[in-house]
């Protein structure tokens, strides 16, 4: 009999989620997620996973983000045919983001081969429309709180429930009947923020034996400082200069909550009134399924009108096309630019950087981490320069770091989903966090629960039988 679990992604870095469970003949692969961030995690992404993606029965999504998502097309170029299993919300919101990362892949192959930036001839995407249309094709859709059979004999059962981190995401309990008992896991995805605006605080852990539990800030705490208080004074000395502000901010989720933010601060009076553009069709396209799915109970009552939701408030304009984006460089300050990704690793927001960073006038806001090896974290740095389509660009402008926002609850809110159930869990493994933060995090549950505490290895493998002393 098998009964093991292993880790090939989010194991000591925060990105490439993807565990693996086996029971027996059932294999049963958490989150599918894409590596980013430092040049060595990004070439993991071709190699060939440990497991033989043709040998998986299920997959369930977490999330979907893409370093939770984005590996999917490329399994399914490998001969995954299992269903993969998501929240309703995260049904929609996937299609939009693996649509949208294979676009990134095969403009940034197609850039490569134009600049001659590349040491293959030709540059290939990891993976392209086709592959992603493949993979979009096995979704299912799972409720939150309803128990899906995953084997023929009922002996492996998971459920969703809602994790807080962004629209539609869960962490997933699983019970496995193995070796005569009943072992219950869960993995925890990525536990999102409590009382924050857009989405609801995350349901309570579950009673469990193995916790797999992200440590992205297990060492850290966010600032609390109100988040109006970070921006009022650099914004407004910012737009009364004429500058530009550019905020890097996810499409889905990141980009509706400082939209919000500002507009606030816009209407008190706080900051000056002045344009917001969203510079991404992704994020246009992800606010429809929020205002479809959103829970009003965590919107700003200020931005409902006559019973009708509405999430972007006045003077937001939308820029769906290249052609509208491109017309953003001749408009000067003051205004706000808002575009993804999150953290300056493609798309269109990196024509922006590379044409504002230059300017002393202007501000970047980062909002959120920023892992290794992302131009987000140079900034964060303090690099002079930075590297945008094979050319160096040098670094004049502000930048300022905020962590209010940040989609992943901090040292104090993981410990507090975790004592949300009183009954302690017996191992847990720390997952898609640094080393250092991981490792803080486990010592802390160590000694708080007794409990044992793994940081797993790039493709180690745990004998849960073992671990559990069955």
């Amino acid at each position: 009999m098998s009964f093991d679990l292993s880790f090939h992604g989010a194991a000591r870095t925060v990105t490439g989620s993807k565990h693996l469970l086996r029971v027996d003949d059932t294999r049963v692969l958490l989150d599918a997620g894409l590596f980013q961030g430092l040049k060595k995690l990004r070439l993991r992404n071709w190699n060939a996973p440990a497991f033989d993606p043709r040998s998986i029965d299920h997959v369930l999504l977490s999330h979907t983000h893409i370093d939770h998502v984005g590996y999917l097309p490329r399994l399914v170029k490998m001969g995954l045919r299992a269903p993969v299993y998501m929240t309703p919300a995260a049904f929609e919101l996937a299609e939009i983001m693996l649509l949208d990362s294979a676009k990134i892949q095969e403009e940034d192959a197609r850039r490569a081969n134009r600049k001659g930036y590349t040491k293959h001839k030709p540059a290939l995407p990891l993976y392209d429309a086709k592959d992603a249309k493949a993979a979009l094709k096995l979704r299912r859709v799972q409720r939150f709180n309803q128990w899906l059979r995953l084997d023929h004999h009922g002996q492996v059962r998971a459920r969703f429930h809602n994790a807080g981190h962004l629209l539609g995401s869960a962490f997933i309990e699983l019970k496995v009947h193995a070796g005569g008992r009943q072992t219950r896991i869960v993995f925890s995805g990525d536990i999102g923020r409590f009382e924050v605006p857009l989405h609801l605080d995350p349901r309570p852990r579950p009673p469990c034996d193995v916790l797999i539990l992200e440590s992205t800030y297990g060492d850290r705490l966010h600032d609390r400082t109100p988040i109006a208080d970070q921006l009022a004074e650099p914004f407004a000395r910012v737009l009364d200069q004429r500058g530009t502000i550019l905020i890097p901010a996810f499409a889905v989720g990141r980009s509706q909550q400082v939209a919000l933010v500002l507009r606030r601060l816009m209407r008190r009076g706080r900051i000056p009134e002045v344009p917001i553009h969203i510079d991404s069709p992704m994020a246009i396209n992800a606010t429809r399924v929020y205002s479809r799915f959103l829970d009003k109970r965590n919107v700003d009552p200020q931005v409902f009108e006559d019973g009708r939701l509405k999430i972007f408030p006045d003077h937001v304009y939308f820029h769906r096309t290249v052609a509208e984006s491109k017309k953003l460089n001749d408009m000067k300050g003051p205004r706000v630019i808002i575009s993804s990704s999150g953290m300056l690793t493609a798309g269109r927001v990196l024509h922006h950087l590379a044409r504002l960073a230059g300017d002393r006038r202007n501000l970047v806001v980062l909002a959120g981490y920023q892992a290794p090896g992302t131009r987000g974290r140079d900034l964060v740095e303090g690099r002079k320069e930075i590297k945008i389509h094979g050319r160096y660009v040098p670094v004049r402008c502000r930048t300022l770091s905020l962590h209010g926002l940040s989609g992943h609850g901090d040292r104090d809110e993981l410990l507090r989903w975790v004592d949300s159930c009183a009954e302690p869990p017996k191992v847990v493994f720390m997952v898609h966090g640094e080393p250092k933060s991981a490792e803080a995090l486990g010592e802390t549950l160590r000694r708080r629960y007794g409990c044992r505490v793994k940081v797993p290895e790039m493709d180690q493998r745990f004998d849960l039988r073992r671990e559990l002393a069955f």
